[in-house]
């Protein structure tokens, strides 16, 4: 499904867009004072934009990352050459800029939230005569590349959210009840829409359509409860299977923070229909350096496998694990200005950040460590003639061997 979050203009409201990872930081005067940043675990910087990077996004083929920015260009970055350097193709955005790029869940297009003219710009992905990744918008004919169960998601800064077709027809109206609207997302697999505000809780309503792809209506589908005050912000996994033993298992979790200063880690992967809630996993406290949670807005991010979690605040990040809570690293004065945006690749390999005209690519060290531990965790009871055993066994070698690569 198509999806963005654009932030409009109410007629009694002026609204600031808040993209999948972009937050209003008003407050926010602390500043780094120099922009040689430099970590153990910094795998690349990506240079290219003249303005500040304002959004991140990557396609779910793994293969690219959209930056967008205020130089008026998104540009596309290909993940298997983070390490080589600065390779991308600039994709101009014509008489404005975009807050946000959103990627289609083919890869084959990415949405584009137009700062000026708050509305919506698409970009077809193709290639040139000699095998270039290039982008042409197609708003005008973007209809002929819809398919059946497309939608488009907008919020307000108030308590408003509309599910659109790709025309911009309202097809829905949310109100979300929560005050005002901090944080609206759609999920990865374009079933959900959630939002959270200034009540304790964060809402998720299920967008159905019927097995030709008609519309057919949003309705209620679960709510994620236990912070005492206002939720800053959310995130999914990436809807992704785990293997257990011979089996495969389907594996939804979403995360919260909240400036009571605590994060909550859930199994959403209920049966919403019946009435089930989501299950509370884990939950415990968090601090980062230099700023006030309960005043500073915090940005999360969820990696796709659910295993770490990785929370912004100011121009600071810590990062820790899901299964025991405890804190792996903290990056301190990441960026020269606040941080804009906080994403996974879709691999989980690195942790992205973008908060001035640079990208920061970490690598993600605790998803190996997470990996190796709870793969190690699961040989001890296994035979070991067994090849299920040597299958994990080899899993956890391989990972091993990548983390070394990078603590060498």
């Amino acid at each position: 499904e198509e999806h963005n979050q654009n932030i409009e203009k109410d007629k009694t409201d002026t609204v600031k867009e808040h993209t999948k990872k972009t937050f209003k930081h008003a407050k926010f005067t602390k500043k780094a004072s120099v922009s040689n940043f430099s970590h153990s675990l910094l795998s690349v910087t990506l240079k290219g934009h003249s303005g500040k990077v304002l959004g991140l996004d990557v396609s779910i083929n793994g293969k690219y990352m959209a930056s967008s920015s205020d130089d008026r260009s998104v540009r596309l970055w290909s993940v298997k050459d983070f390490g080589a350097g600065n390779k991308c193709v600039r994709v101009n955005v014509e008489f404005d800029h975009a807050r946000f790029a959103r990627f289609s869940p083919d890869s084959r297009a990415f949405i584009a939230g137009l700062a000026v003219e708050n509305t919506v710009r698409v970009f077809k992905l193709g290639k040139n005569n000699d095998g270039v990744t290039t982008c042409i918008p197609i708003e005008g004919d973007f209809v002929k590349y819809n398919h059946g169960g497309s939608f488009v998601m907008t919020a307000y800064k108030n308590t408003t959210i509309m599910v659109r077709n790709l025309k911009g027809d309202i097809l829905h109206t949310i109100n979300t009840n929560q005050g005002n609207n901090n944080y609206a997302a759609v999920s990865p697999c374009g079933r959900f829409v959630a939002s959270c505000g200034w009540t304790p809780d964060v809402k998720v309503w299920a967008v159905n359509f019927t097995r030709s792809g008609e519309y057919k209506d949003v309705t209620r589908a679960f709510e994620l409860k236990g912070h005492t005050t206002t939720v800053w912000s959310f995130d999914f996994n990436n809807d992704s299977t785990r293997q257990d033993g011979v089996n495969k298992i389907l594996f939804f979790r979403m995360v919260t923070v909240s400036k009571d200063g605590s994060w909550r880690f859930y199994d959403t992967g209920v049966e919403y229909e019946k009435g089930q809630e989501p299950y509370l996993l884990h939950t415990g406290e968090f601090h980062i350096s230099d700023c006030s949670i309960d005043k500073d807005f915090c940005i999360v991010a969820l990696s796709p496998d659910a295993r770490v979690v990785a929370v912004a605040c100011m121009n600071n990040i810590i990062v820790f694990s899901t299964a025991s809570g405890l804190m792996e690293v903290e990056f301190k004065e990441v960026h020269t200005e606040i941080i804009t945006a906080l994403i996974f690749d879709i691999a989980g390999r690195y942790i992205l950040s973008s908060g001035d005209k640079h990208v920061r690519v970490f690598h993600n060290v605790l998803g190996y460590k997470e990996t190796i531990r709870e793969l190690e965790e699961k040989i001890r009871p296994i035979p070991s003639a067994s090849s299920v055993r040597e299958r994990y066994q080899k899993q956890v070698d391989e990972a091993k061997k990548s983390l070394n690569a990078i603590l060498k």
